[in-house]
């Protein structure tokens, strides 16, 4: 492994994202965590978030985030870390996303857990993803019938965010990106 990767983890909301990216820093010895959410509920007034319909301003808003995300873990990647990004970037703006960043060696991780599995991890999570306009099945479907093939795409359905991490590293080369 590189001295400093960049490790984009994405998917379904409770697919884990948080947790095993969490992990995947702490086993990483100078590293970085970059969390989608935290960066997208710093807008505070007036934030218009994402459906499967989105709006101009919804588009905008998550623009401004993958960007703004893009740069932050580019920022502590150019200083030395390792660093972890996680964040729901599918559909399209996958390739943008990844396009967007400069760090290298890149890596993308696309956490695909079964729809049942994704259902067991909200309802035992504290926070709420999915609702009557986000249900797990359309964005599953988002995921698997939009989401270009990049990176690494795991089944973690069966796994322990531990069990994820050690197959995260242990296939950290099929994930890497040299270019789009």
């Amino acid at each position: 492994m590189a001295d400093h990767p960049l490790i984009l983890l994405t998917g379904t909301s409770a697919a884990g994202k948080t947790t095993v990216g969490r992990l995947l820093a702490d086993a990483l010895p100078a590293s970085a965590f970059v969390e989608g959410d935290a960066v997208r509920t710093m807008i505070r007034g007036g934030r218009v978030d994402m459906t499967p319909e989105p709006t101009p301003e919804a588009l905008r808003q998550l623009a401004l985030r993958h960007r703004q995300t893009a740069l932050l873990a580019d920022s502590f990647h150019e200083a030395g870390f390792a660093t972890v990004v996680e964040d729901v970037v599918v559909g399209r703006h996958l390739v943008d996303f990844v396009r967007s960043l400069t760090a290298r060696p890149l890596h993308v991780v696309v956490l695909v857990p079964d729809e049942d599995t994704v259902r067991r991890r909200e309802a035992e999570r504290d926070k709420i993803a999915y609702d009557d306009v986000w249900t797990p099945a359309a964005l599953n479907a988002v995921v698997h019938r939009d989401t270009p093939r990049l990176g690494l795409w795991l089944d973690s359905s069966t796994q322990t965010a531990a069990e994820t991490v050690e197959q995260v590293l242990k296939r950290l080369p099929e994930s890497r990106i040299e270019h789009l």
